[in-house]
């Protein structure tokens, strides 16, 4: 056999169908093998892999077995000459296998080979080759210099920025996205170090490879697109963490003592430099318009007071009391802040219409707590309503401004309905519209394009893929889907390049699947077009349905004692107020089918589901589904607001 494919899979059910819908293409006329080990995935990827892709041998851990551990199992029971370690998040070229192969049998001096790699939108990924994490080199990119001057000689060595990308080149490192290795040279050298946790195992057994008198090889000839760039991380603190850690377990292997623990201590300098940077960079990008709405509030809440008091109040002397200052007006902001919140007015992109709905929301809970207010402490209304006035002008126009200088978390209006064309085949093209028209976006145009150059425009098709550029143009397209049953992969990635900069998104659609994918991340899921459409796992749905939530277990905790009455179960009542209470349960949910939900967003366990709001209870399974379906597609909380009222009974289930 000539080569083995090992993937090792975690709850990424349509990257990895696209991976293997590539594989089987560029697999034809190959003597091999495929072997997927799951990492007990719970997004149904095993039952994925079992009914599309029998010809794969599929290994089913019932618990995490790591990324090293993982793909060490399937090494282990590999056949080919030849062993490729291979991302889920990947897509090949239809004759990336054999290019690779043909290179490796032409080189025995190769060990190790490592592709071009680009990410979801078409553009180089730079860890495709790298160099040798030495204490300097670490240093440089832990600490941003790399990024910097990233074409030096000496400050690019990790990613070998003064390399021709074009190029094939002798290197130290490769990704272990794709990594593929004479199967005589793993058994000299051994497998994948276990003690790695990630980004450490390809750095160590890439080196391994050169110390065992074999070279690395970088190889563009042929490329893959890798959804899961690295730069996605880049910003964490976790990522920082687990980088050090792994670049001091290297060290530890590799380096003499002595400078092993100079490169720990060099490493760590770096590290608490950049930490200290991304947790800086999260805290101001998270609280940065929340910090200047509050106070351009306060601000103008004390101008006006300034004002109001001189010209009305205290025309003949005197001021609001300091309590005004210190205390009612810090509230008074504190709960216009909270309702733009609970209102979606700091979700992004941040909209405009969603912070004014909230300064309105939250100015009508200052009235009615100010009426409640003891007689001291009511200052003035007509403060109040200025207030809320200054703020519905000036926050606007916060957001204006950070519009025009390009913020590009800052949206004004409505998000346009995107413009589509669909690249394939007649039959395939239309099957992907039809996916695409019950998804969670609603296309405003959505134009076909036959992949084959030759044909031309009718009543159906626009054009053919010769013609995309002035498509693009003609009719605005912000987004372009190939087919990749009717598109091969190298077209695809051609043609991402060369349509780079017409500044628009790419997705793939795989054969026979039920997504459409394009992202330059694996946790993008608003890149992921899927038949389970997640409206309930937007962060303002699910925001608004904890709120709903804590309200509704408030007024049944007040009214207990009444409603306990009228309830079936009314001990199972007051449990199920403090389970959704503190959050264990939630009221309404998903109904609960023998044969599971396919694919949609998770919840807490529920009280009440769709069905509770039908008069009929003969419900079987296929239109439970069905509810459940509908239920997170199109949800809102007034659902759950009609099932509890309808059902309201049932509340002690």
């Amino acid at each position: 056999m000539k080569i083995s494919v090992v993937i090792v899979n975690y709850n990424v059910e349509y990257f990895l169908d696209q991976c293997l819908s590539s594989l089987r293409k560029a697999m034809k006329n190959i003597e091999g093998e495929i072997i997927v080990v799951d990492n007990n995935s719970v997004d149904g990827s095993c039952s994925m892999v079992r009914k599309k892709y029998p010809e794969v041998i599929l290994i089913d851990n019932k618990d995490n077995k790591g990324f090293s551990s993982a793909n060490n199992q399937g090494i282990k029971i590999s056949k080919g000459e030849y062993v490729l370690i291979l991302n889920p998040d990947t897509v090949v070229e239809d004759d990336t296998l054999t290019k690779v192969i043909g290179f490796m049998d032409s080189h025995p001096d190769a060990g190790a080979l490592g592709v071009k790699m680009v990410d979801g939108s078409g553009k180089f990924l730079p860890e495709s080759k790298r160099g040798l994490p030495t204490p300097g080199t670490a240093f440089y990119k832990m600490s941003g210099i790399s990024s910097l001057f990233p074409k030096s000689r000496r400050f690019s060595k990790y990613h070998l920025g003064y390399l021709d990308e074009n190029q094939i080149h002798k290197v130290e490192i490769l990704a272990g996205a794709f990594m593929l290795m004479r199967k005589t040279v793993l058994d000299e050298i051994g497998l994948l170090d276990e003690d790695f946790f990630m980004y450490g195992e390809d750095i160590d057994l890439s080196y391994r490879v050169i110390k065992a008198g074999y070279n690395n090889y970088y190889y563009p000839e042929t490329r893959i697109i890798h959804y899961k760039g690295e730069s996605t991380k880049k910003s964490s603190v976790n990522y920082v963490l687990v980088f050090y850690n792994a670049m001091v377990i290297f060290a530890r292997k590799h380096f003499t003592d002595n400078n092993a623990r100079a490169f720990a201590s060099l490493i760590k300098v770096a590290v608490y430099f950049r930490a200290f940077l991304a947790i800086l960079s999260r805290i101001f990008s998270r609280l940065s318009l929340p910090f200047i709405d509050g106070s351009i509030l306060y601000g103008g809440a004390y101008l006006l007071k300034t004002i109001w008091g001189r010209s009305f109040i205290y025309s003949e002397g005197g001021n609001y009391p300091i309590v005004l200052v210190i205390a009612i007006l810090p509230a008074y902001v504190s709960i216009w802040l909270l309702s733009v919140y609970f209102a979606g007015g700091y979700d992004r992109p941040v909209k405009i219409r969603n912070s004014i709905t909230g300064l309105l929301a939250g100015t009508t809970i200052i009235l009615v707590l100010y009426a409640l207010l003891p007689e001291s402490l009511r200052f003035s209304r007509a403060l109040i309503l200025l207030s809320s006035l200054w703020g519905i002008i000036m926050l606007p126009a916060i957001r204006f401004i950070l519009y025009n200088l390009k913020v590009r978390w800052i949206q004004m209006g409505e998000k346009k309905n995107s413009r589509f064309i669909i690249i394939g085949d007649e039959k395939e093209a239309k099957r992907v519209l039809d996916l695409l028209k019950t998804s969670i976006i609603k296309p405003e145009f959505v134009g076909l394009v036959f992949q084959n150059d030759k044909k031309v425009a009718n009543d159906e098709f626009i054009g053919n893929i010769t013609q995309v550029k002035d498509i693009i143009e003609i009719y605005k397209i912000d987004e372009v889907i190939f087919c990749s049953a009717d598109v091969k992969h190298h077209t695809i990635i051609d043609k991402m390049a060369e349509w780079q900069k017409s500044n628009i998104d790419y997705k793939i659609a795989p054969e026979d699947g039920l997504s459409i994918i394009g992202s330059n991340s694996i946790h993008t899921r608003g890149d992921l077009y899927t038949v389970g459409i997640n409206a309930i796992g937007k962060a303002q749905n699910r925001r608004n349905k904890r709120l709903i939530d804590f309200i509704l277990s408030l007024f049944f905790l007040v009214f207990a004692p009444v409603l306990a009455f009228i309830q079936k179960k009314p001990l199972g009542f007051i449990k199920n107020i403090f389970k959704v209470l503190f959050n264990f349960k939630t009221w309404v949910g998903y109904y609960r089918t023998n044969g599971g939900q396919l694919n949609l967003p998770k919840i807490k366990p529920s009280v009440l589901n769709p069905t509770d709001g039908l008069k009929t209870k003969n419900i079987d399974e296929r239109v439970a589904k069905d509810l459940n379906l509908l239920y997170a597609r199109d949800y809102n909380i007034w659902k759950d607001i009609n099932i509890v009222f309808y059902a309201f009974r049932e509340l002690g289930r």
